[in-house]
């Protein structure tokens, strides 16, 4: 049988109420899950940002070994030269050795002007790297703490609002999909989750606007499904919040 417009708003009501006593646990919990999530992403970022300063670490090494080792080939090089400059048997044999040994000479310097580079950012790599672990243990240190809070309270509001959302789905099912689907939308516009309020002081309680005695009229009468004209809030009157609410399968 269908719903009469009464008992669709008080259906409306009841799901209201439930969701509100719902959201008063969570506001409980107040900003602690957002930080706990905060704090994770965090974390996550800063491991990335260490992993990576590490592999540039480990690159910055490389790179000094090879250099090093570049050296050595080039010093090698030099005393082979100098050995041969011992044999030449004209000027031009000598010019060509003692270019070589030059050569040799400059290669030794750029690497050892890289390797003071190297050594220069992998100091200041290891400064951040160092500041930025420190920072990771303190935000996990922080995480800690917060979980600990947030499971504290969790655990003394979780058999509450486990309670409360079995109601909410129960009371769900007496409402028609299309109503169901404006609650909701008008649920998620506002922050304070309420889509159905009652008439207060001749005002809407959810915008305070003033409701015309014409509409306030209508909407005691529960013939029609009236709307706030500035909140788009549905509005129920004040002796249906008072009524006993229907139980909830």
């Amino acid at each position: 049988m269908e719903q009469t417009i009464e008992q669709k708003l008080k259906a409306l009501w009841q799901l209201q109420t439930i969701h509100t006593k719902i959201d008063k646990i969570r506001q409980v919990r107040g900003e602690l899950p957002m930080e706990v999530g905060d704090l994770e992403d965090e974390i996550a970022g800063l491991e990335t940002r260490i992993e990576k300063i590490r592999g540039e670490l480990d690159e910055l090494e490389d790179s000094i070994v090879n250099r090093r080792n570049m050296i050595k080939d080039a010093q090698a090089a030099i005393k082979k030269y100098e050995g041969q400059l011992n044999e030449v048997k004209n000027n031009r044999e000598y010019d060509a050795i003692t270019k070589e040994i030059e050569i040799q000479g400059l290669d030794i310097q750029v690497s050892e002007k890289k390797i003071r580079e190297f050594e220069f950012e992998i100091k200041n790599k290891t400064e951040t790297y160092e500041t930025t672990q420190a920072t990771l243990e303190t935000a996990k240190k922080d995480l800690d703490v917060k979980k600990g809070e947030l499971d504290t309270i969790t655990g003394e509001t979780q058999k509450d609002e486990d309670e409360l959302a079995g109601q909410a789905e129960g009371a769900e099912k007496n409402i028609e999909d299309r109503l169901l689907r404006v609650y909701r939308r008008l649920r998620t516009s506002y922050k304070n989750g309420l889509a159905v309020v009652s008439i207060d002081r001749d005002s809407c309680s959810g915008c305070h606007n003033k409701i015309p005695p014409q509409m306030q009229l209508e909407i005691r009468q529960r013939k029609k499904i009236i709307v706030c004209e500035h909140c788009g809030r549905i509005l129920v009157d004040e002796a249906l919040v008072h009524e006993e609410a229907p139980a909830v399968d």
